[in-house]
């Protein structure tokens, strides 16, 4: 009985190693991301034109020289937008002008300081 114990253990304790060196020795890629904390204007909002400001706030410092925003708009046409500044890190602020009533798409693509590129969709309408 004791010898069935003995085997027991050290297939559990052999068992316990393998996970956590699993756990530690696993890849965190998904933890190295810049994420889109919030956005002006929302997400699925209702805003008015013909000017909007745009503010972009992510998790983590972001690379301006090489992020980029562009615009669809209600006629499928797609506009590169300007980046006007990062007002503090890990945000950006640009100004979209001109825009008339109908659908938007907002598409955003960031490089985060860590290196890890980044992108992502804010529809929204103007009235």
């Amino acid at each position: 009985m004791r010898n069935k114990t003995w085997i027991f253990t050290r297939q559990f304790v052999a068992i316990l190693v393998v996970i956590c060196g699993i756990v530690l020795f696993s890849p965190r890629a998904a933890l190295a991301h810049a994420i889109l904390v919030s956005s002006q204007p929302a997400i699925n909002s209702t805003v008015s034109g013909p000017d909007v400001a745009v503010l972009l706030k992510y998790s983590s410092r972001v690379d301006l020289e090489h992020s980029t925003l562009t615009l669809l708009d209600p006629n499928g046409k797609v506009e590169k937008i300007t980046i006007n500044s990062e007002p503090s890190p890990g945000s950006l602020s640009a100004k979209l002008t001109g825009l008339v009533k109908g659908a938007y798409v907002l598409r955003w693509q960031i490089l985060a300081m860590d290196g890890h590129i980044t992108r992502g969709t804010i529809p929204f309408q103007v009235k």
